[in-house]
């Protein structure tokens, strides 16, 4: 079993996920490159590999049972382990989504991608987590899924996107992100008595295709509370919700 340090990110063929695995190679670790699209996730793992990185393609679509078995078959193969797991794929099913307007089929995509898909790949990847010496899970939240933030926002009655990352009305993408954010302290119930560590980090508000391109922090910028979270030390901290400034409000 190589002692090299093997990840695997999800959504890492462009954007955000792009710049964590850029990140992750930078530390000399072996980065798996999940996506769906063959042709963008091939392009993605030959740039990297021309800038240094130790990169390997990774089939992977969340929503998909037997896309993820085979991610998990296709790691142990490869790695006979899984260290750090960074779930970032995510959906935001277009916004604004007025709840008095929503399509509720709207929710529910954004719910199977952005929470069902993270409980898919975590339980799928776990028994090559549970080998690694220091196993990391990082779940790609947000600020927006921060019951505090926007509870602060309707009290202020502020309906827009502030410099609290509260983001627009949201009855899909904001929500996904409360529930994933609940999910994660679940997983650290559980898994308390082991040495996996599992938190939600914030990006920030990032310019990417996801927001098309309205973000105001660079997606290199957005990567740097994944790098922090996948590499704390084995008394860092599990079940919690961070930002570059530190905790997020639940």
């Amino acid at each position: 079993m190589s002692e090299q340090t093997i990840a695997l990110v999800t959504g890492a063929n462009k954007g955000i996920g792009y710049e964590i695995a850029v990140g992750l190679g930078a530390l000399g670790w072996s980065v798996g490159v999940g996506a769906r699209d063959e042709e963008r996730r091939e392009a993605a793992v030959e740039k990297l590999r021309a800038a240094g990185v130790d990169v390997f393609g990774v089939p992977l679509d969340v929503t998909d049972d037997a896309s993820v078995a085979a991610a998990a078959r296709l790691i142990e193969e490869r790695a006979g382990r899984l260290d750090v797991l960074v779930n970032n794929a995510g959906v935001t099913g277009g916004m604004p989504h007025e709840p008095t307007k929503v399509d509720p089929a709207t929710v529910r995509t954004a719910v199977e991608t952005n929470v069902i898909g993270v409980i898919r790949v975590i339980n799928a990847m776990l028994p090559l987590l549970r080998r690694s010496a220091s196993p990391r899970i990082v779940n790609m939240s947000s600020s927006v899924g921060s019951l505090t933030r926007q509870s602060e926002s309707v009290a202020r009655r502020s309906d827009s996107a502030d410099e609290r990352g509260t983001g627009p009305i949201s009855a899909a993408y904001a929500p996904s992100k409360t529930f994933l954010n609940a999910v994660t302290v679940q997983y650290a119930r559980e898994l308390r008595d082991t040495n996996i560590l599992i938190n939600a980090g914030c990006p920030g508000f990032c310019a990417t295709d996801l927001n098309g391109f309205r973000g105001v922090r660079t997606p290199e910028q957005g990567a740097a509370i994944a790098l922090r979270l996948a590499t704390l030390p084995d008394d860092g901290p599990t079940g919690g919700f961070f930002e570059d400034a530190g905790v997020v409000p639940w």
